[in-house]
């Protein structure tokens, strides 16, 4: 009796395990790719390199900018913002391009190709002027928990940066508490 008892211990576990084999297999696979070498990393698709420190002057001046005139708006109050950079802005410059080649004109026998750019009396000749693309949006404002503040807010976001309003995430400025009780709870 003890012996079938014994028995019986020993094979709970694994009709347990026979039943949920095959949650327990695609858990392990899980965990198994989430251990890959590489496979936390995002990969940048578009190849871009970090913001230069006048890329990030000129965004911060975009945010403090912004942050003035998000803070008109009726309902905000106290704002913040921040925006994420895809792309920074670039200046196309006018180009005068030269070939030199040395031997026949058919089938020379070196050449060699030089650009300058074109300078006026004003200096160098800017022929396009691409502005920064933006990532994402974070408002932090006092009205963030009213719906009407926060879609007006999205929406003025929305036209000053060219995001979809799924990129722009609109939250409700956290106040200090007032006991001190910070930590405690959950």
């Amino acid at each position: 009796m003890a012996r079938e008892e014994g028995k019986r211990k020993l094979t709970a576990p694994l009709a347990a395990l026979a039943k949920y084999k095959y949650v327990l297999l695609v858990a392990a696979l899980g965990a198994l790719l989430l251990l890959w070498p590489g496979g936390g990393k995002e990969a940048d698709p578009g190849g871009t390199e970090p913001a230069s420190a006048g890329d990030r002057a000129d965004l911060e001046q975009t945010e403090r900018a912004m942050e003035e005139i998000l803070g008109k708006i009726s309902g905000v109050g106290r704002v913040s913002v921040m925006l994420s950079l895809h792309s920074g802005g670039e200046l196309v410059l006018a180009q005068d391009s030269s070939l030199r080649y040395s031997g026949n004109v058919q089938s020379p026998d070196s050449y060699e190709r030089s650009t300058q750019p074109v300078t006026d009396a004003g200096g160098v000749v800017v022929t396009q002027e691409k502005y920064p693309q933006y990532r994402g949006a974070l408002v932090v404002c006092e009205g963030g928990g009213n719906d009407a503040v926060r879609l007006q807010v999205v929406s003025a976001v929305s036209a000053l940066t060219g995001l979809g309003s799924d990129r722009i995430a609109v939250v409700k400025w956290q106040d200090a508490p007032a006991d001190g009780a910070m930590g405690q709870g959950a």
